[in-house]
């Protein structure tokens, strides 16, 4: 059974009834639609405030409510919280009031995960992992990380019945460690080898397991949209450095495979994400000479594509190999499958963002239905969240006109 939270300052039930008397917890629509400089095409800002705001990591969804609301992290009152917006007026709700947290398990929001059966979302809130219902705003722990262990990113199975998620010993007693801003630690990390696990939670709260443990960083855990029995995990550093990068994990079998292992010395692949097909995992990476290649494999090492690229990029995403969304340069890109390789890349608009942290990473990503891109930029002098209609991609700039 769930244990029901009582946080000294996160009073979810009583902000719930302050909403439905009043406005404490609703902001006025901060929406305005731009003109991209260089394409023309029209992009709809959803946030203005001084202070950072930003969607969720570029594997995981925050669209609820049939897709006419986007969760999304906000940095207002000198407080991290989670809010949503309605797409269909823009007008934004406050979800969560949480007193803040230090380092090394300060509040952010770009681990939090979005069931993809019901209205209900995951986030780590200190050492607890919150489930927290969309409708009511009733929270409740399911799950709380023994102390010398470190959270992160969330990730649901296709049936919504399990998080999962990684977790790894704390070693920022021992170094600095603040991978959110400039990757500090981040190579230490690795070359320490942490004692990691992989730990599969019932949604309802009703247990927990530990289903794979070694010694060596792991991260990203990634869950198929499709096959509850699958997901993906990576050997988390340097990318060119760790002895490989994308892994599989079958949750019933425990089964463990390298993914994509690296056919040649000095080549680099990351950013992993599946399509939507919940078999295919897509990817990107160079190689030794500095030639990049975008990627797709299945999750059985088979059917596997690379083509190459001249151009950089670096968060990644499609829902298929149709259409590739990118964010390096300067400008938020597309390649398009014309059946044997990709054309362009082409630029949707320009995010101008200056990459100093992760906030402000663009981590562009396609709605469920491939029409919408959404990212974020701290063009403005502050993190703001911008979602764009694709037009005609032949109607688009090469990147290099």
């Amino acid at each position: 059974m769930k244990k029901h939270i009582v946080f000294l300052l996160i009073v979810l039930w009583v902000s719930c009834n302050q909403k439905a008397g009043g406005d404490e917890h609703f902001f006025k629509p901060e929406s305005k639609e731009i003109t991209d400089k260089k394409t023309g095409v029209s992009i709809r800002q959803l946030t203005n405030y001084k202070g950072n705001s930003h969607h969720f990591y570029f594997t995981n969804p925050g669209w609820f409510g049939n897709g006419q609301k986007l969760l999304f992290s906000s940095d207002r009152n000198n407080r991290t919280n989670l809010f949503a917006i309605d797409l269909n007026d823009y007008t934004i709700q406050q979800l969560t009031d949480l007193e803040p947290f230090p380092l090394p398990n300060e509040i952010e929001f770009f681990s939090a995960f979005k069931n993809p059966v019901k209205d209900e979302v995951f986030f780590w809130y200190n050492m607890d992992l919150i489930s927290l219902d969309l409708n009511t705003l009733e929270a409740s722990t399911i799950y709380k990380l023994d102390s010398g262990w470190k959270n992160s990113m969330t990730s649901c199975s296709a049936d919504g019945e399990y998080v999962y998620f990684s977790t790894s010993e704390d070693l920022s007693d021992l170094f600095e460690v603040d991978v959110l801003r400039g990757y500090v630690g981040f190579e230490e990390t690795w070359e320490a080898k942490p004692q990691s696990k992989i730990i599969r939670v019932a949604t309802d709260g009703s247990g927990s397991e530990v289903i794979f443990e070694e010694k060596y960083w792991i991260g990203h855990v990634n869950t198929s949209p499709k096959r509850s029995d699958l997901i993906t995990f990576c050997h988390e550093g340097p990318w060119g450095k760790v002895d490989n990068r994308i892994w599989g994990l079958n949750v019933e079998t425990k089964e463990v495979w390298k993914i994509r292992p690296r056919s040649h010395e000095g080549e680099r692949v990351g950013h992993e994400y599946w399509y939507a097909d919940g078999e295919t995992i897509g990817y990107h990476g160079t190689r030794k000479d500095g030639s990049a290649f975008l990627g797709h494999i299945r999750y059985d090492n088979t059917n596997q594509a690379e083509v190459n690229f001249s151009e950089h990029t670096g968060h990644i995403h499609s829902n298929d190999k149709t259409l590739i969304v990118g964010d390096g340069g300067g400008v938020i890109k597309l390649w398009k499958w014309n059946g044997r390789t990709y054309d362009g890349p082409r630029i949707l608009c320009e995010h101008n963002s200056s990459m100093k942290t992760q906030h402000s990473h663009p981590h562009p990503r396609f709605n469920a239905e491939g029409n919408k891109v959404i990212y974020t930029s701290d063009i403005s002098g502050y993190c703001n969240i911008y979602l764009v209609d694709i037009p005609d991609f032949e109607s688009l700039p090469y990147v290099d006109e």
